[in-house]
């Protein structure tokens, strides 16, 4: 990560405080993911700590897998900056 130090990381995660929609996304910025499984290790996590934002789900429901979850949080990211390069 310290080789794109210039840029924004967001930390998608389902401990997050606020949506993914309450963000301004920085073109050139990083969408991160963990693995369906697991999720971030606490270490990522702990590193952006102001930069973690969630998909809200329904009380009890189990979490979007992650093909759908990285759809989701890009396409919103793309919607901000005007679908840059897409018709």
């Amino acid at each position: 990560m310290q080789k794109y130090s210039g840029h924004s990381f967001y930390l998608v995660t389902t401990k997050a405080p606020r949506s993914y929609t309450s963000v301004q996304y920085e073109r050139d910025s990083f969408l991160v993911f963990g693995k369906e499984t697991k999720g971030l290790s606490l270490e990522i996590l702990n590193t952006f700590p102001e930069n973690q934002v969630r998909i809200p789900m329904r009380e009890g429901a189990r979490s979007l897998n992650l093909a759908n979850s990285v759809a989701v949080v890009l396409y919103e990211a793309l919607r901000q900056q005007g679908f840059p390069g897409l018709k």
